[in-house]
């Protein structure tokens, strides 16, 4: 009875603080043949260089957008999700494949763990980009200029420099793969009849750009992954009891004392800022030429400034549950871990074990996964850059914010509007 009391005492402080509700009208409409150009794209290995992994390869709809892995296995693997093995692959990829929950939103503006792409016009074509100047024009969203780069990345879709046409034109300049795909699914009867109904204006097989395909690619991922029809959700449009007593005592709890909200604010829950948590450190790092050891240094590297040294962007948290494991490398497989870690970081350190992170068997590269766990001085720069600050909750409490995690996911995110194809134009196994 008193903790019931406690809760109805610290609701009204809580409802305050509360963000608006999000709008479907703020998810930009697409028309019927663009999305499912993107549907058949997104699961075809057709847009890797060698022809052997897809988008959905590693955000799977049924890992809720990634792919149940630490770190993601790209070019060189087989399979998918937690069961996709590492045996051929040259190097895991650095970060975690984050889920895709919400990214059309109009309000997204970073992307990127690191947030190396930024609506901004400094280079002329709308966004701060890996590209640069040569990031082409005409992309729709962020969401489509994000969709250019797995294709131009080594480890994820491209292969390397020596493997095939896409990884030695990657090597030259970024964007001198993006027509050679272009082409390759223009080549494609089927593709270039899709194509030619979701864009009128083209009209001959040399007129399709990388542009055509992102644009589709964002439209079906804005479609097939919009999700604002969570128990949370109902609870910010003024249902009343659509929150069971113990995740609304974590909502309490996320927008006051447990001080979640300072950085997962907004109506997407992310201030799509930057914070250093003090995760544990693994994996092969995404290291710049001058990194002498395999670190990652999060935003810093996009910036130079030292102050952004180990931070990494806020993820949105809508269908959290449902996108295990958590933290920029995937640290922690479990809601609870990522929790206590925000609310201990120091004694959640001492905790980890190497067993906790998912990493399927890579003996070829296995030495490298937990090398930099021996440099104490890089172990001590990463624990001393900490934006977060210890508050102490009880177990029952630790309980309530999960339960709130999960009161964010949504009633339909388990039965995705769209399925994915049995077969794909390109004649390709579908990922």
């Amino acid at each position: 009875m008193l903790r019931l009391l406690s809760l109805i005492l610290a609701l009204p402080a809580a409802a305050q603080d509360l963000p608006p509700p999000v709008d479907p009208a703020d998810f930009p409409d697409h028309p019927a043949p663009l999305v499912e150009l993107g549907r058949l794209l997104f699961h075809d290995p057709i847009l890797s260089g060698n022809r052997n992994i897809a988008c959905a390869t590693c955000h799977a709809a049924d890992h809720g957008g990634g792919d149940g892995l630490s770190l993601g296995i790209g070019e060189g693997g087989a399979g998918t999700g937690p069961d996709r093995t590492a045996e051929g692959i040259e190097k895991r990829i650095p970060r975690n494949a984050p889920g895709l929950w919400n990214l059309g939103h109009r309000d997204v503006s970073v992307l990127f763990h690191d947030g190396r792409l930024e609506a901004s016009d400094i280079f002329g074509n709308g966004f701060s980009s890996p590209a640069e100047e040569w990031l082409p024009g005409g992309l729709d969203s962020i969401l489509a200029a994000q969709a250019l780069f797995p294709m131009t990345a080594r480890f994820e879709m491209a292969g390397s420099p020596t493997s095939g046409e896409v990884g030695g034109a990657v090597n030259d300049r970024i964007d001198a793969a993006w027509p050679i795909l272009a082409a390759r699914v223009s080549a494609v009867p089927d593709y270039f009849a899709m194509i030619r109904d979701a864009f009128p204006e083209v009209r001959g097989e040399a007129e399709v750009t990388a542009v055509h395909l992102a644009n589709a690619l964002a439209a079906f991922m804005t479609v097939q992954f919009e999700s604002h029809d969570s128990p949370f959700d109902r609870h910010l449009r003024g249902e009343p009891g659509v929150l069971a007593p113990e995740a609304a005592e974590g909502m309490a709890l996320f927008y006051g004392r447990a001080g979640c909200a300072a950085c997962h604010s907004g109506t997407l829950l992310s201030d799509q800022g930057f914070h250093a948590l003090g995760l544990p450190a693994f994996g092969p790092g995404r290291t710049r030429t001058f990194d002498p050891i395999p670190r990652d240094v999060g935003r810093m590297a996009e910036s130079d400034r030292a102050e952004d040294a180990y931070r990494f962007r806020t993820p949105m948290l809508r269908n959290v549950a449902l996108t295990a494991p958590y933290g920029h490398n995937g640290a922690f497989p479990t809601l609870e871990g990522i929790v206590r870690h925000h609310l201990d970081p120091a004694a959640s350190l001492a905790r980890w074990q190497p067993e906790d992170a998912a990493l399927p068997p890579a003996p070829r590269i296995a030495a490298v996964d937990f090398a930099i766990r021996q440099d104490a001085r890089e172990m001590a720069r990463q624990a001393a850059a900490l934006d977060i600050a210890p508050a102490p909750m009880t177990d029952a409490e630790v309980d309530a914010l999960v339960a709130f995690l999960h009161a964010l996911t949504g009633e339909t995110a388990r039965a995705l509007p769209l399925a994915a194809p049995e077969t794909v134009p390109s004649g390709l196994p579908p990922g």
